[in-house]
């Protein structure tokens, strides 16, 4: 006969962890200088941002923001100083000049860091069900920055810095698709509250089970066509998606000296060209006189604005529609596929794609009212978008400060590129191309405005974030790639 079966008890149970909150601090190059009169204002990096008046009381506590205060502290405001408090908090997100902690709330150990990418982040819990199925952007990635490893996604609107080793495993598992319930129970309440962050920083995409392919199911049909380092590249080489300083900073001021404006020569026997090269100064050609006279223009006389005749002899000289005709897809081995249209326009284009798209930020033109139009290339026609004057105001400051003009300019025009009619036909290499045929395109608006009379120069810079509010589309299906100012130039002597 077998022993009885000894009854067991109950399972002892460690202590149990703290469920992890989400706090607002300030980052930590931010400092909070309070008057005495109870005006508060962000300092940083040699700037100020006022912030408004506040009581005594909401002051004092305004200093506990250093170390953090939890969000969930705000909503809903139970008392005066709570009201201000969360007022406060909100003025400092909308100047990106917060970041989020994800600890055990009496902890002093981070597991995630949370730093806005976009002003005015605010990060939201999104409600996932237990069925739920999710998995990794295949636009995200995690990387090494000095001592830190961050999960980001050109898509997302902040990214995570992850302190915590075994979150790190957890989101390597969401390679491959798993199940909200199973996660949560295996890996506990932090990761529940971390799968509703990524997710509502698209960071997670939900999988259908009917889905046949995971490039399919995440996003929009328009981010189908958009490969993992050209989504990267477009949004960290411009402004509007990204935290990172742009712009001429001299970063690398005491650690390399600055290279040369002519490279070094090469050894061996030089051949003199000077002796081959036919005609003077005097004899230049129309084109080769062109190229010389070509400058940029940052000052612009807005007493004698450009002319909407003008500005028409411009766009139909560099951007115009010349003819159009239709070709079916060859593949070169007898097999055809479907018709495409092509366009013949003043300026080369990769693969006659042209895909690329004026939008016109009228400033001071005379015939033409204020505002932003789409520039028809097919009929030669301005076309207006209605769009809200504090963003056409920022779009002009915006140029003004990239060109370090003395004011804005007459005219700005912004290159948007129609990222899927070349990428339909480029692997690998779209965005690059996208870039080429921007540059091309700079030029022949340069040599163009030359040629007129007028003043132009090309914007370093572009926020592609404000350009999507301005037009109403989203920054990975028509976005800005380059802009372009344009206007009558003041005369004030040498233009070098």
């Amino acid at each position: 006969m077998r022993a009885p079966k000894k009854k067991r008890g109950p399972r002892a149970r460690g202590p149990k962890a703290a469920a992890p909150v989400i706090a607002a601090r300030l980052n930590e190059r931010v400092a909070l200088e309070a008057q005495a009169s109870g005006n508060i204002a962000a300092c940083f990096e040699g700037y100020r941002v006022e912030l408004g008046h506040f009581s005594a009381a909401a002051v004092k506590r305004a200093l506990a923001l250093r170390a953090g205060l939890p969000i969930t502290s705000f909503t809903p405001a139970r008392s005066a100083v709570d009201k201000e408090i969360a007022l406060l908090a909100r003025r400092l997100a909308h100047g990106g000049l917060l970041e989020y902690r994800l600890a055990p709330l009496r902890s002093g150990k981070d597991m995630i860091v949370i730093e806005p990418q976009m002003a005015g982040y605010w990060p939201q819990v999104a409600k996932l069900n237990a069925a739920d199925t999710v998995a990794l952007s295949r636009f995200a990635y995690l990387r090494r920055r000095g001592n830190d490893m961050v999960l980001e996604s050109p898509r997302s609107t902040a990214l995570f810095r992850i302190c915590d080793p075994k979150i790190a495993a957890t989101i390597a598992m969401l390679s491959t698709p798993h199940k909200v319930g199973k996660l949560r129970r295996e890996q506990g309440s932090a990761a529940f509250t971390l799968l509703g962050l990524l997710f509502d920083c698209n960071i997670l995409f939900k999988v259908d089970a009917r889905s046949d392919g995971l490039r399919l199911a995440e996003g929009d049909s328009n981010l189908v066509v958009w490969d993992f380092h050209d989504l990267l590249f477009h949004t960290h080489a411009t402004e509007g998606r990204q935290a990172n300083p742009t712009g001429g900073r001299y970063p690398f001021i005491g650690l390399i000296p600055p290279p040369p404006a002519v490279r070094a020569a090469w050894s061996g026997d030089a051949i003199d060209l000077q002796a081959f090269t036919a005609g003077s100064e005097e004899t230049l050609s129309p084109l080769a006189a062109l190229l010389r006279e070509r400058h940029s223009t940052r000052d612009f006389d807005d007493a004698q604005p450009i002319t909407i005749a003008e500005l028409a002899t411009f766009l139909d000289r560099t951007a115009r529609v010349q003819w159009k005709w239709t070709s079916p897809l060859d593949f070169g081995d007898g097999s055809v596929g479907p018709d495409i249209d092509y366009t013949r326009r003043p300026y080369p284009s990769a693969g006659s794609a042209y895909e690329l798209e004026l939008y016109l930020l009228i400033a001071n033109c005379s015939g033409l009212a204020r505002g932003i139009y789409h520039y028809d290339a097919d009929r030669h026609a301005l076309v207006p978008i209605e769009a809200r004057v504090q963003e056409i105001e920022a779009q002009l400051v915006s140029a003004q400060f990239a060109m370090d003009a003395p004011a804005p300019p007459q005219i700005v025009i912004t290159i948007a590129a129609r990222f899927d009619r070349i990428a339909w036909k480029y692997s690998g290499i779209a965005y690059s191309l996208i870039l080429k045929d921007v540059g091309v395109l700079l030029q022949t608006l340069y040599l163009t405005a030359t040629e007129l009379g007028l003043g132009g120069c090309a914007i370093g810079t572009t926020n592609i974030d404000l350009f999507a509010k301005m037009t109403g589309q989203e920054f990975h299906h028509e976005g800005a790639v380059g802009q372009f100012a344009l206007g009558r130039g003041a005369k004030v002597g040498d233009p070098g």
